[in-house]
């Protein structure tokens, strides 16, 4: 992640270093497979071939040159002058990149893949601006079940109240991530429930709590966003419901105004919003 600590970095890394030598080979090659097999689609990065011929195993994908999404929403968050990437988002250019995560999403959805692990740090960008979905390690590992589905702190505030309660993840439970997706694009990066320790969070969601409407989000973007993140799944829109929406509301959306953030981010402040290196108990009523 650019800019980002090493052990922001590392939290996100596989745990495949578990894995003795012939294990870590086969859990790579597989997940080669896996991306291969996926097919070709827009909004998932291309998958270009494979070195396996020596370590370190290495599958090569398209480049994308403004890499994840969080560290580039974290570089708009201040104007740079003579910069190379453009860091400029709208309005619209959310509903845009949103929508093609969402398409993403929804293909994969239609092949009986759950992704797992939708965020801003699952989002891979490129120089036109182009979202592409990524992270799909743990959806390899409930799909196939040849590998251990890696799950970790960072993950806790993207989950859905179901997954939290280590209930069976659905298609819901992307909806909901894809929700908190929605914040953290019209946020530039801010960690979602930023007041709400990991241990409170259930409780607090329990209480029919949602995520508060940020300063620069409109009501269009800001109703698509708690309709994802309803406590019962059965109220959550349908991710094509959401599609639905966000092109329409891209139509009508702010295409002038580019949304600023004047504080840069604060990795230690963000590191402890997000719930990284906290512990979990959840009391389920």
């Amino acid at each position: 992640m650019p800019g980002a600590p090493s052990q922001l970095r590392l939290a996100h890394t596989p745990l495949l270093y578990r894995l003795g030598e012939p294990q870590r080979k086969a859990v790579l090659l597989g997940f080669a497979s896996f991306l291969t097999q996926l097919g070709a689609h827009p909004f998932l990065p291309a998958v270009l071939g494979v070195v396996s011929l020596r370590a370190p195993l290495i599958t090569v994908v398209e480049e994308l040159e403004n890499r994840d999404l969080l560290g580039f929403l974290w570089r708009c968050r201040q104007d740079h002058v003579g910069s190379e990437a453009p860091c400029d988002l709208t309005e619209r250019r959310i509903f845009t990149m949103s929508n093609q995560v969402a398409s993403a999403l929804d293909y994969l959805h239609k092949r009986d893949i759950l992704h797992g692990n939708v965020g801003a740090r699952s989002v891979l960008v490129s120089r036109e601006l182009t979202a592409k979905l990524w992270g799909l390690g743990n959806a390899y590992a409930r799909k196939t079940q040849e590998a251990p589905v890696v799950e970790g702190p960072w993950q806790k505030k993207w989950q859905a109240p179901e997954v939290l309660a280590r209930r069976e993840a659905t298609q819901g439970s992307d909806v909901w991530s894809f929700g908190i997706l929605l914040y953290e694009m019209v946020t530039l990066g801010d960690a979602p429930f930023p007041d709400i320790s990991v241990n409170e969070l259930m409780q607090y969601l329990q209480r029919g709590k949602t995520l508060k409407r940020p300063v620069n989000c409109s009501n269009s973007l800001y109703s698509i966003i708690k309709s994802c993140c309803h406590w019962k799944e059965a109220d959550r829109a349908t991710l094509s419901e959401v599609i639905r929406k966000l092109q329409s509301g891209e139509k009508s959306a702010n295409d002038k105004s580019v949304i600023r953030v004047p504080e840069p981010i604060n990795i230690e402040k963000y590191l402890q919003e997000a719930g990284y290196g906290e512990t979990h108990n959840y009391t389920v009523f």
